[in-house]
């Protein structure tokens, strides 16, 4: 017990590094916050793509379908190696301009955006199931009153279908965001310091894994209010769909009328 208290609960060598660790962990949280707002936005994108109707569509369809199926099967580690290793050959070639086969946009080197171009590709195809489900989970008689109304599909989607949906998925979406958050790490692979390389840094340096448990501090410290978050969405969704349960302290429902008949005399 000594030895894992001194191995993993150096609290002295936590204190020492607790900078070098905070810092990882605000790269952590910025490749989370803009590849899960862009994933959030491209699932969206792909949801509806497939959920067009009519022949004429059905290509499109089907390539939505096919982008959905092959990058919920790739591993994100897979996706990081294919998307660096193009880009930035790609641009050695001359075949795209170096800004984008090596992008340092808005002050952020590469490796940043590489990780959020492969987390948003990724994650855009988990989070496009979650909206699907959610779409199909509206009523369809929503969108045949918002047709009787002369709404085009796509009105119909977008003032009626999708804001329902939307509010409908919200608890897994989060879900899928604790994940995306926890697979920012990968990103230490093409060149992040984020927060997990900081404190295997430390390991490294100092044979000691406390700059690693510091690291899963802080990541606890943003996924367990969310898991909180989430269920409490949940709860209130379920409060909301429950029958013929009186809320507590309201008056008691007034009797109907007396039966008549044989059965009331």
């Amino acid at each position: 017990m000594d030895f894992i208290r001194e191995y993993y609960f150096d609290f002295s060598l936590m204190g020492d590094n607790f900078g070098a660790v905070l810092d990882g962990f605000f790269v952590t949280l910025k490749l989370s916050v803009i590849s899960g707002v862009l994933s959030l936005t491209w699932g969206l994108v792909l949801s509806v793509l497939r959920q067009l109707p009519g022949r004429a569509t059905a290509p499109i369809r089907w390539l939505a379908i096919g982008y959905i199926d092959v990058f919920r099967g790739i591993p994100l580690l897979l996706v990081l190696f294919l998307v660096s290793g193009f880009l930035s050959a790609a641009q050695a070639e001359d075949v795209i301009p170096r800004s984008i086969g090596i992008p340092e946009w808005f002050g952020q080197e590469s490796w940043f955006w590489y990780g959020v171009i492969s987390l948003t590709l990724t994650y855009g195809a988990y989070m496009a199931e979650v909206y699907r489900a959610g779409i199909e989970a509206v009523p369809g008689g929503q969108t045949e009153a918002a047709r009787s109304l002369g709404m085009s599909h796509g009105q119909a989607m977008r003032f009626i279908i999708v804001p329902q949906a939307v509010r409908k998925v919200i608890p897994p979406l989060l879900n899928d965001f604790i994940a995306l958050m926890k697979d920012t790490s990968l990103v230490s692979v093409i060149g992040a310091l984020e927060v997990v390389q900081a404190g295997f840094d430390i390991q490294s340096a100092e044979f000691n894994g406390s700059g690693l448990v510091l690291g899963a501090l802080f990541f606890l410290a943003v996924t367990i209010p969310l898991a909180r978050v989430i269920d409490w969405l949940i709860a209130r969704d379920q409060a909301k769909t429950q029958r013929g349960k009186p809320t507590e302290g309201a008056p008691p429902e007034p009797a109907g009328p007396a039966p008549t008949g044989m059965a009331g005399a």
